[in-house]
Formats: C-alpha cells, sequence, structure tokens
C-alpha cells in the first residue's frame, strides 16, 4: 500500500522547512518529497499544521525478553516505542539467557517480525552470559544480526578482554556500547543512589561518582592506544564529560549518548523514596545535570538514548534498597527532550531530531535511517 503525508514542514538536523511538502511512501521507502502530490489511489494522511520528522532512533532499550516476560516484552516494548515516536530500537543483551549466541539472536529477530510495529535490532553481549571472563563469538553474533556489542548492566572489568573485543569487534565493523561503571567502587558496593550530601541525609548507601570516571578515563585510554572506537552509553556526570571532552578534542574516536532522566532530575529526587527514582548510574547533582546540558549543547555527547529499563509493579514497590535499579524511558523520551532541551533553548528542535534520529543511526551505521529524503527508509 502507498501513502501520501500531506501538507507537512519537514524537519531535518538542519531546519523546519517554512513551506510544506507531501511525501510519498510505498513498500516502505521515501519516494518522492514534492510541494504537491496527486492523491489518487493513495491512502492520505493530512498533516496540516504538523511537523513530519524522521522516525526516532534509541540505542539503548531493555525490552526483557527473553526470560523476564513479567517485567516486558518485545511487543509491549515495541507499541511503548511506537508511541513515543520511535521507529528503531536496539536492545540491551542483559535478558535470561543473556544475548550471547546465534540462538537466542534469531529468535529475538523471530519475535520482532511477528510483532511487526518497529524495527528491533538486537545487541550482543560482550562476554558470555556477562560474566566478563570470556569473549562471545563475535563473528557469530553479527552474522545472526546483532548491530552492536555490550555487556550493560556491567562494564567489562579486565582491560585485555576489553581491548580484544573492541579488536575483534572493529574486524567485523561493529560498534562496542559500554557501561561505565567499576563494579568495586559501584554496584557491587551495595550502593543506591548517587554519593553526596542527599545520601547521607537519607540515610541510603551512595554509589561514588567515581565508579562511572574510572571506566571512561580507561576506555578512552583504549581506545586512544588502539586507534578503535568506543560508545560510552548514559554519560551522567560533569567529570565524564569533562574526560570525553577532552579526548575528542585529541582526535580520539568516542561517542556518547545521555539520557533525559540524567538532564532532568537531580538526586534531590529520591528525597521521595520513590523507586522510579531509583536508576544507574544514580540521578546526580545539579551540577552534573547542567554539565550534561552543555555537552549536548556543545556536541561533546552525540546523541539521546532512553535506557528504558522497564521493571514489574510488585518489584518496584519494595523498600528503596531493595528494588531493582530502572526507569521507563520511551513514551517520555520526546517529551522530556523538547520540555528540557528546546523550550529552555539549550538546543534547537532540528538539533534534538539529530540527537534522536539522524546521530544514532550514524553510529550504528544504520545508513538508510534517520532522515526525510527521497530513497530513505519510510520511517
Amino acid at each position: 500500500m502507498s501513502l501520501i503525508i500531506q501538507n507537512a514542514k519537514i524537519v531535518d538536523t538542519q531546519k523546519i522547512s517554512q513551506k510544506t511538502h507531501d511525501i510519498l511512501l510505498e513498500r516502505g521507502l521515501i519516494v518522492k518529497i514534492a510541494p504537491s502530490l496527486k492523491t489518487e489511489g493513495h491512502k492520505v494522511i493530512d498533516a496540516k499544521g504538523r511537523l513530519a520528522m524522521p522516525g526516532l532512533i534509541d540505542l539503548h532499550t531493555h525490552l526483557r525478553q527473553p526470560g523476564q516476560e513479567h517485567k516486558e516484552t518485545i511487543e509491549t516494548g515495541s507499541k511503548a516505542a511506537a508511541k513515543g515516536g520511535f521507529t528503531t530500537i536496539l536492545c540491551m543483551p542483559n535478558t535470561d539467557p543473556v544475548v550471547d549466541s546465534r540462538m537466542i539472536v534469531e529468535g529475538i529477530i523471530k519475535e520482532a517480525k511477528r510483532v511487526g510495529l518497529i524495527n528491533v535490532l538486537p545487541i550482543g553481549a560482550i562476554t558470555r552470559g556477562q560474566k566478563g571472563q570470556e569473549l562471545c563469538d563475535i563473528f557469530e553474533l553479527k552474522e545472526a544480526g546483532c548491530v552492536a556489542l555490550s555487556d550493560d548492566g556491567r562494564s567489562v572489568q579486565n582491560s585485555q578482554i576489553m581491548r580484544h573485543a573492541l579488536e575483534y569487534a572493529a574486524m567485523v565493523g561493529i560498534p562496542i556500547i559500554e557501561h561505565c561503571e567499576d563494579p568495586y567502587t559501584g554496584i557491587e558496593n551495595d550502593g543506591v543512589m548517587n554519593e553526596g550530601v542527599v545520601s547521607t541525609v537519607l540515610g541510603l548507601k551512595g554509589l561514588p561518582a567515581m565508579a562511572e570516571c574510572i571506566i571512561v578515563a580507561r576506555d578512552i585510554e583504549l581506545a586512544h592506544y588502539l586507534k578503535i572506537g568506543i560508545h560510552f552509553a548514559h554519560v551522567s556526570l560533569k567529570r565524564s564529560v569533562e574526560l570525553i571532552r577532552s579526548a575528542k578534542k585529541q582526535g580520539i574516536k568516542i561517542t556518547a549518548e545521555a539520557c533525559p532522566h540524567h538532564f532532568t532530575l537531580t538526586h534531590d529526587a529520591v528525597k521521595k523514596f520513590d523507586t522510579n527514582t531509583k536508576v544507574n548510574p544514580p540521578l546526580r547533582s545539579q551540577e552534573d545535570v547542567e554539565a550534561i546540558k552543555e555537552a549536548i549543547k556543545d556536541g561533546t555527547i552525540d546523541c539521546i538514548a532512553t535506557d528504558h529499563a522497564p521493571h514489574a509493579l510488585e518489584e518496584k514497590e519494595l523498600e528503596f534498597d531493595l528494588a531493582p535499579f530502572g526507569i521507563i524511558g520511551l513514551e517520555t523520551a520526546l517529551g522530556l527532550t523538547i520540555a528540557e532541551l528546546v523550550d529552555k533553548r539549550v538546543i534547537s528542535l532540528p538539533q534534538a531530531v539529530g540527537k534522536l534520529s539522524a546521530v544514532p543511526a550514524k553510529i550504528i551505521g544504520l545508513q538508510n535511517k534517520g532522515e526525510i529524503k527521497e530513497g530513505k527508509d519510510a520511517d
């Protein structure tokens, strides 16, 4: 079936078109863009007074399937993504079992095709079982359909294993997405929120900021030494931003993402003991929030990702110390980006669209997505 979107002002990474255009979509592609197209024989959507934006792309989604379907499934996650404007999402491998073999990757792809709502692209694990001890078969994972590799939920602690992961991933042309957290000073130290005055007042054990910075600094050195790129997930700290900004000025091939909750909320939100504010990396200080915004503005942080991490209601209704880390984000990411960044003149709407679509597409190598142009995918 063919479709024409009429009278739309098109948003790209540079501008919002002043004049309206019609967009003809056929067989999943953008076929024609013109001031006026004949509508006979086509389904028509009148977009008068509205903006046409490329479908959003999330590099960081947790769909929980296989094994944790009581939290989320590929189908429910796809519906949430579509509601939020996301047409492509990358699902993280910390499922049960971990996405570390061809069979599991193919199962995710098969289920995503059955659901058929959006593009669901699997991320494979860097190490088997995400235990940090033995590399997965990176060639097999790429061949099975993985578009990136990550041990998200934890970082790869062994620097030699991380080096080999970067080298093998570069050979097959697949990016590494790093969860920046030294577990020995971070998550395995039983912290539940950002370490500081607020955690002390609340009587909650803190996660020290250095847990993030230690891995950011190490991986910058690996990227520098190997001349291989790496993508940093959910950057949350002023100090991390400073390290990344300095590395980019030196020409080191790194990219970074930030999440809406990290440029919207501070650790003061934890004062209500709402377990939805228990996230990893944790909500930080106002100084960190402002640094993240500035880094988004100047390009130090390349893109915006959700880190959509749902849990069952009964799990989140536990005491703060016992509740799992995670917050949902697919349906709120665009709204928060507009409210916190566009409306407050941190970045423009075209820049926001770039950080939510064109830039993620470039980072992950999705050459036909992230733009409204003839010949591109009709997402």
